[in-house]
């Protein structure tokens, strides 16, 4: 070792030559040169510089280091265009997750108030139908007897009627005294009261006072129920066939008007204050896609926002109206509700494709001349998918890279020999 001093251990052969044990005296001696040797090492080492790293060459300047420079040739062959920085009316948007559904405010899901058989069936799945249409027939014995039991009540109500008014006659002419009297009149009371129930019976199990009316004209007892459509709409859903017999709470038949559907769409938590914002406007369009027409875009107007959130999900319904005369939007359909802001002037904006990303840090490629182009950092602001607010950065006019900007990205990150 350079520096380094030996020194002979004469304790040690003088004990070993005296053939005794290690005394504490050639232990002191061996501790005293040990330190001596340390410093005269340190003392050796510690002024010596150390050696300077080999350089691995000269170093790019900052500027250089954000130049992109490509021959003429190249830029044609990579398709680079520019445009210039400019302002525009800038707005914004958010996408939600939606689906059609039914305008539930012409919708009708058809029942029968009383139990009976299938006797026909007159309407198919898909069919339009027009007001009062005749979908299906009932065979009800439970009507039958409904009808029967009004005719009985209305007889015995007449017959109770003259006999209080042959009660009065009688009273007055003293035949008759005046507790036989009260005791028809109370007959008479008590049978028009089980005719008026009788009455409302035929009522509860879907007639009408037209009907009633034509019951007691004719007292003729039809047992058959007849099934027709509310409004005008298509059959979209059917549940029954002939010769079953169908109960009160069966859904026999589902009409729906779909010249206006309904779409209902979820919205997260974090998006909730931008739409309410967005919608403060009455019948803002807003914009709908759906996936089986993806070059059109429908306009619908949001007609319900949601009060409460779902405590699974954390999202709010919000629910727009669309119209939907040709009947191409067909119920669960997966669509995407797009809600735009109101436009904001004069906002410093580049083409989203411009931007470029390395880590953290947002950029563009201004052209500085021909086939030079500077990487150039800047903050942006918010986005709506073709256009991006530039907070910093650029100034209007300034020609950035709108195509072809990823090949000079390529170009920039590229390892330099």
């Amino acid at each position: 070792m350079s520096g380094m001093v030996i020194f002979p251990d004469r304790c040690t052969n003088r004990c070993e030559r005296h053939a005794r044990p290690r005394s504490r005296l050639s232990v002191t001696c061996r501790v005293f040169f040990g330190m001596l040797l340390l410093l005269l090492v340190s003392s050796t080492g510690c002024d010596r510089a150390p050696a300077p790293a080999a350089e691995s060459g000269p170093k790019r300047s900052s500027d250089e280091a954000r130049l992109v420079r490509l021959q003429p040739e190249e830029v044609t062959r990579s398709g680079v265009t520019v445009e210039p920085v400019g302002r525009t009316a800038f707005r914004t948007n958010r996408t939600f997750p939606g689906v059609i559904r039914p305008n539930e405010h012409a919708l009708a899901n058809i029942t029968t108030l009383v139990r009976g058989r299938v006797a026909e069936v007159h309407a198919e799945l898909g069919q339009a139908v027009t007001p009062n249409q005749l979908l299906a027939v009932l065979h009800s014995s439970e009507l039958g007897l409904a009808q029967s039991a009004y005719l009985k009540a209305r007889a015995r109500r007449h017959v109770a009627e003259q006999s209080y008014q042959r009660a009065q006659f009688l009273f007055k002419e003293k035949v008759i005294g005046q507790a036989e009297a009260q005791r028809r009149e109370g007959e008479m009371i008590s049978i028009r009261a089980e005719a008026q129930e009788a009455r409302e019976g035929l009522r509860l199990l879907g007639m009408d006072d037209k009907e009633i009316r034509t019951l007691e004209r004719t007292q003729t007892i039809r047992s058959h129920v007849p099934i027709v459509a509310p409004f005008a709409g298509r059959v979209i859903a059917r549940n029954l066939t002939k010769g079953e017999v169908v109960e009160t709470n069966r859904k026999l038949f589902v009409v729906a008007d779909l010249s206006t559907v309904w779409v209902v769409g979820n919205v997260s938590e974090k998006d909730i204050s931008y739409v309410q914002s967005a919608t403060t406007v009455p019948n803002q369009p807003v914009e709908v896609h759906v996936a089986a027409y993806p070059d059109e875009v429908f306009q619908g107007t949001v007609s319900y926002v949601g009060d409460v959130l779902d405590t699974a999900t954390r999202t709010m319904q919000v629910r727009l109206t669309l119209a939907n005369p040709t009947g191409r939007l067909k119920p669960e359909m997966f669509a995407t509700i797009r809600v735009l802001s109101e436009p904001a002037p004069d906002v410093l904006v580049v083409p989203e494709a411009a931007v470029q990303h390395d880590r953290n840090r947002s950029f563009v490629f201004v052209q500085q001349k021909t086939g030079v182009f500077e990487a150039r950092t800047i903050r942006l602001g918010d986005k709506n998918g073709t256009f991006a607010e530039v907070l910093e950065g650029v100034r209007e006019g300034e020609p950035v890279v709108r195509e072809g900007a990823f090949i000079l990205k390529s170009e920039l990150l590229k390892p330099k020999d």
